[in-house]
C-alpha cells in the first residue's frame, strides 16, 4: 500500500444511525537507523513467539488445547527467562496470543486456513500496539507527526491523512491503537481509528444501479452505456518488467551456486531486495487503482451487482496428481497468475465497505449463465458467444448483438441484482439511463419465468417503487 493509504475497516454489521465507524489509516514512519534495528528485533521476536505458541498448541492437540490463561502464564515465564523475548513489550506479547487464538477460531469456522509457522524470510514483520495512550500521538506541523513507540522512542511519521481527535480540523473520533508493519520500502504505522459519524440508511443512495463483470482481458465491464469498460495500464513499465526478469534470472543463478543448507549470501540478499522493491512498487500501484476505482463506483452508483466467484477454487493449482495429471498446465498457470494480478476479491472487499458508508449496497448474484444468457430476451445458448469477446443472440426472434460479451454479462448481473435485493419500502432504484425500475422496465422473459436459482428455496423479491 502507498503512503497515507486508508485500508478497509473490519466487516461489522452497520445500520442507519450507527456511530463509531472503524477504519485503518496507514502512514509512513521515518525511524532512525538505530530505531529500525530495534523495530526489526521486536518484529522477529513477535514472529518467534508466534512459532513457539504454534508448536506448543499443536503439541497438546491430541490431548487438549491449553487455555488462554495457561498460555499467558507461559508467556510471562518465558519473558522472565529469555532475554530477547523480554525486549518485546508485554502488551505486544498478549496481542500475539490473541491473534493466534483468533486465527484458530477463524479456521474452525472455515473462514481462513489453519495457522502455520512463520518463516523468517517470507513473513512480513509486524508489531501490535493495542493501546493508543502509550503512543502519545502529536502533530508537529501540516506535514509531520510524531508518536512514542514502546521501547523505541519518539518516531516521526508523514501526516498525509487526518487522524481523528488531533487538531481542530480533524474528524471527530479517536485513535484506539496501532500496528507497525515493515514493507519493502520502509516501516508504516496502521492506526486503528474510530470515527464518530452516522451511516446513511442502506439503499438510500440516489444513484443508479450498475452491474460489474470482472475479467482478465477487461478488468471491469459495466452496464453503464457511458462507461462500459474500466481498464488500467500494466502495473510495471516495460523497462521495469525487463529489469525484474533480469533480476529473477540473476537470483536463480546465484541460488544454484550456493551451498545447500547454508544461508543466502550477501549478494543474493541484495538481489532479493531489488526484486522485492519492484514487487512492492507493483503492489502499491495495483492498490492505488483499486482504491480510486472503487471510490468512484461507490460514489456514483446506489446498487452494484457483482458475481459470486470462488476465486480460491478458480486459481487452485492445475498440476493434478501423479495418477491423474492435468492437461495444459502452463496455460492454466498463466490464467491463475492473471486473475490474482487483477485482485478480484480485493475489489469486492473495498467496494463493499465504501458503498455502505455512502448508503449504497453491493448485491452478489450467482454467476451461472451470465455470459451465455441474452440480456434482451433471456435466451441461453453456448452458441451465443461467437468468440471470447463477441456475443450475438441466436434466438431468431431477438437477434441482439453483436456486442461485447463482458458488457452483456454486466447487464445480466444488474438485472439479477435488482430483483434479488430486498428493497426498503418507499425506495426504488434508478437504472443507468435514469428510469425507475418497475414492472414495465423488466424484460418480458424475466416477468414470465422468475429465476428461482437466484436464491434457492426463495421467491424473487418484488421491487417496491416510490
Amino acid at each position: 500500500m502507498g503512503d497515507g493509504e486508508q485500508r478497509r475497516p473490519r466487516r461489522t454489521k452497520q445500520t442507519a444511525g450507527q456511530s463509531g465507524v472503524r477504519r485503518m489509516v496507514k502512514l509512513r514512519l521515518y525511524p532512525t537507523p538505530e530505531q529500525e534495528l530495534v523495530l526489526a528485533g521486536q518484529g522477529h521476536a513477535a514472529r518467534t513467539l508466534w512459532n513457539l505458541l504454534h508448536e506448543w498448541y499443536t503439541f497438546h492437540a491430541p490431548q487438549r488445547w491449553p487455555s488462554i490463561a495457561e498460555a499467558d502464564e507461559a508467556i510471562r515465564q518465558a519473558r522472565r527467562e529469555i532475554d530477547w523475548l523480554s525486549a518485546l513489550p508485554a502488551q505486544t506479547c498478549q496481542q500475539v496470543l490473541k491473534l493466534y487464538v483468533q486465527a484458530w477460531q477463524a479456521a474452525r469456522r472455515g473462514a481462513r486456513r489453519r495457522p502455520h509457522f512463520h518463516s523468517r524470510a517470507r513473513t512480513r514483520l509486524s508489531i501490535d500496539v493495542p493501546q493508543a495512550g502509550a503512543m502519545k500521538i502529536a502533530r508537529l506541523n501540516r506535514r509531520w507527526g510524531e508518536a512514542s513507540l514502546p521501547l523505541v522512542g519518539r518516531v516521526r511519521f508523514r501526516y498525509s491523512r487526518e487522524l481523528p481527535g488531533l487538531g481542530d480540523q480533524a474528524p471527530v473520533g479517536r485513535v484506539t491503537g496501532g500496528r507497525l508493519v515493515r514493507e519493502t520500502e520502509g516501516w508504516y504505522a496502521a492506526f486503528r481509528c474510530a470515527f464518530q459519524r452516522e451511516n446513511p440508511a442502506p439503499g438510500s443512495h440516489p444513484g443508479p444501479a450498475v452491474g460489474l463483470d470482472r475479467g482478465v482481458a477487461v478488468p471491469l465491464a459495466t452496464s453503464d452505456p457511458g462507461r462500459p469498460f474500466v481498464s488500467h495500464g500494466p502495473w510495471l513499465h516495460p523497462k521495469e518488467r525487463e529489469r525484474l526478469r533480469r533480476l529473477e534470472r540473476k537470483a536463480a543463478r546465484q541460488r544454484r551456486s550456493a551451498q545447500r543448507g547454508q544461508p543466502a549470501s550477501s549478494r543474493l540478499q541484495r538481489t532479493y531486495a531489488h526484486i522485492a522493491e519492484l514487487r512492492g512498487r507493483e503492489k502499491r500501484r495495483r492498490a492505488d487503482w483499486h482504491h480510486k476505482v472503487t471510490t468512484e463506483l461507490a460514489a456514483r452508483y446506489g446498487l452494484v451487482g457483482v458475481e459470486q466467484l470462488n476465486v480460491r477454487a478458480m486459481t487452485a493449482s492445475p498440476r493434478g496428481s501423479a495418477d491423474r495429471p492435468s492437461r495444459r498446465v502452463a496455460q492454466k498457470t498463466g490464467l491463475n497468475r492473471a486473475i490474482l494480478s487483477e485482485g478480484w476479491s480485493r475489489v469486492l472487499a473495498l467496494l463493499d465497505y465504501k458503498a455502505v458508508e455512502r448508503g449504497g449496497v453491493v448485491v452478489p448474484v450467482p454467476a451461472r449463465n451470465t455470459s451465455l444468457r441474452c440480456s434482451a430476451c433471456g435466451h441461453v445458448d453456448a452458441k451465443n458467444r461467437k468468440s471470447q469477446a463477441v456475443f450475438e443472440c441466436t434466438n431468431p426472434e431477438c437477434g441482439y448483438g453483436p456486442v461485447n460479451t463482458d458488457v452483456n454479462s454486466a447487464y445480466n448481473i444488474k438485472t439479477d441484482a435488482i430483483h434479488t435485493y430486498e428493497w426498503p419500502r418507499g425506495l426504488a432504484c434508478l437504472t443507468a439511463l435514469g428510469s425507475r425500475v418497475d414492472g414495465r422496465s423488466v424484460p418480458a422473459w424475466r416477468r414470465r419465468r422468475p429465476r428461482r436459482w437466484l436464491q434457492p428455496n426463495r421467491q424473487p423479491n418484488r421491487v417496491v417503487t416510490a
